[in-house]
This record gives C-alpha cells, sequence and structure tokens, in this order.
C-alpha cells in the first residue's frame, strides 16, 4: 500500500510538472517587445533574415518583435550588446559565424560570444559567390587568377568586414596563388555589394543572399560558389571545389542568439515558435530561394554545432593568415 501511495503521488508531480510546462508554453510571453539585434548595417543576411522572421515570431509568441541594426567593428558591437543584455528573453541577436566563433580569434573582445550568449536556433546556411564588377576582363575563376598575376597591386576585394568568411576566402586565394590583391573591410555587406557594382572595388565573396537581387542585374557577374554542390539558381556557375580549389568548401551560418543564463523554459519557448516561423510556407519558399540549407533544429543541437564549427574557424583563420584591418 505504501509502495502504491508513493507512486500514485509520484505520478502526480509529475503530471503536475508537464501541466506547468504546458501552460508555459501557452502563456503570454513575458516581454512586450522583443528586439531582434542584427549586428550589420541594412541590406546585408543577417539584416534580412531578421526581417524575414520577425512577423511570423510575433505572430507565434503573441507580442511585439522588432530588428534594431547596431553595426560597426564586424559585427563585435551588436554581438556584445546582446551578450551583456539582460537574460529575459526580450533581447535576442541574428549572429553568424563571423561574430559569435571567427571574431574571438582575431579580436580583443571584452566578452566571450559562445559564453556570453546562448543558442536557440540555427535559421540559415548559404554558400559564398565569388563575384566580380563587370569591368573586370575574366569570365571564369582562372581568367581572373591570371588577370590578378599580370597587374600586380592593380586589384583590391571588397569584404563586410574583417574576420568574416568573406575575408578568409579572399586571403585564402590571395596565399594559394600568391595574389597582389588588397582587402579593402567594410561596415556589413551592403556597403561592400555597392561598392563593387560601383567599380571602387573589383570582387567580392559574398552569400547568395546578399547579391542574389543583384545576379541577373547585369552589374555584376558570379564566377564561382563555394557550396560543396552547385547552388540552385546559379546552376550554370562552378563550385570552387570543381575547379580544384579544395580548401573553399564552406558556408556562412546564421542562427538566434539569446544572453547567456537565459532560462531554459524561454530558450525553448522560443526554439518551439521559430521552428514554426521556418516551417511556414513563407518564410521555407524564402529560405530556399536564398540558397539556404535545410536548417533548424533544436537549441541543443546549435549548441552542439557550434561547439564543432569553433575548431574549425581557429584552424581557418590561422591558415588564411587573415588580420584584422
Amino acid at each position: 500500500m505504501k509502495y502504491l501511495n508513493k507512486t500514485k503521488f509520484a505520478l502526480v508531480a509529475i503530471a503536475s510538472v508537464i501541466t506547468s510546462v504546458g501552460a508555459m508554453a501557452q502563456s503570454a510571453y513575458p516581454c512586450p517587445t522583443v528586439k531582434i539585434i542584427s549586428p550589420y548595417p541594412p541590406a546585408g543576411t543577417t539584416d534580412i533574415l531578421s526581417r524575414l522572421l520577425a512577423p511570423g515570431l510575433s505572430k507565434e509568441l503573441g507580442t511585439t518583435v522588432i530588428v534594431e541594426n547596431k553595426a560597426g567593428a564586424s559585427s563585435n558591437i551588436g554581438t556584445e550588446y546582446v551578450a551583456n543584455a539582460p537574460p529575459d528573453g526580450c533581447t535576442l541577436l541574428l549572429g553568424n559565424n563571423t561574430g559569435v566563433v571567427i571574431n574571438r580569434n582575431l579580436y580583443k573582445l571584452r566578452t566571450d560570444p559562445v559564453k556570453g550568449l546562448t543558442p536557440v536556433i540555427e535559421v540559415a546556411s548559404v554558400p559564398l559567390v565569388l563575384y566580380v564588377n563587370t569591368t573586370v576582363p575574366a569570365t571564369n575563376l582562372n581568367q581572373l587568377v591570371d588577370e590578378v598575376k599580370k597587374n600586380p597591386g592593380k586589384y583590391s576585394y571588397a569584404s563586410g568586414g574583417s574576420g568574416s568568411p568573406q575575408h578568409l576566402m579572399g586571403e585564402m586565394l590571395k596565399l594559394e596563388k600568391q595574389l597582389d590583391i588588397t582587402h579593402i573591410p567594410y561596415k556589413g555587406q551592403g556597403p561592400a555589394l555597392a561598392d563593387v557594382i560601383a567599380g571602387q572595388v573589383q570582387m567580392a565573396f559574398e552569400t547568395t543572399t546578399a547579391i542574389a537581387a543583384q545576379l541577373n542585374s547585369g552589374r555584376i557577374r558570379p564566377l564561382a560558389t563555394t557550396g560543396s554542390v552547385r547552388t540552385k539558381g546559379l546552376e550554370n556557375v562552378p563550385t570552387m571545389k570543381e575547379l580544384g580549389y579544395n580548401n573553399f568548401v564552406i558556408e556562412n551560418w546564421y542562427g538566434i542568439f539569446a544572453p547567456a543564463k537565459t532560462p531554459a523554459p524561454l530558450v525553448q519557448r522560443l526554439n518551439q515558435e521559430l521552428n514554426k516561423v521556418m516551417k511556414s510556407p513563407e518564410v521555407a519558399a524564402s529560405l530556399a530561394k536564398m540558397g539556404s540549407s535545410d536548417v533548424a533544429g533544436s537549441a541543443e543541437q546549435f549548441n552542439q554545432f557550434v561547439q564543432k564549427e569553433l575548431p574549425y574557424w581557429e584552424s581557418l583563420v590561422k591558415r588564411s593568415g587573415a588580420k584584422v584591418d
């Protein structure tokens, strides 16, 4: 009888916990306004993704969700802002591999993003495109390499900031092909793209998301992509791996982060609602159009992914010889 009573008590306790967790999942979100911090200027991939997710997240949480750009220092300003925000689920970061796992190898940061942030969900993973201004006399990668070698010091390449994958790929190309080419860092992808289009800088690596609207404009020419396979919508553009550049198989990934010590129930609630948003027909179609891999998943899966990325990008920074400009 005592055993049965204890068993009954345990079952009641478990049911109570399940009920309370379920009630929390259905309760009103505790923030009148949720801010998604995009640590880059408007028009870049993080800004595009932030504004793609915000309306759906607002609907699912039943609260106002706004996007705020806090650009500068290769995303360090916005990333640090979120890492130091109250862990109440009201301030989130749309971060990427640059700000979260790469910059810690290049900058003396006051806050380590890996320790200061809690992964919530991966939202996109897209390859880079090596593209040139159409005045550059090269229609493929080998021609570009030959042209740069014939004219040492004449050409420059843009990036959205020192330490970004775009910067690392440029330095890797310089290193592998012994090219005399200058890195011009910008405060985000939008300004970098604008200057390549204007011919102020001749080339850049950039995400398919950021340059999608310009690919058919006739003002830039894609030469190669960094995906493991050819990118949807750019099937006529070869991968760098196809061309013999085996060290150039990477994707730029993006995710939602909360400040460290954000309560687990809030992290799980955000993950649950963002999974719904990403699976909605409109958002899923937009992500596919951007060339994003199918990601999402649990907060724990994203955390494990970030931890595995740390040694990879540390090694790539060292191999590329990249320095902060």
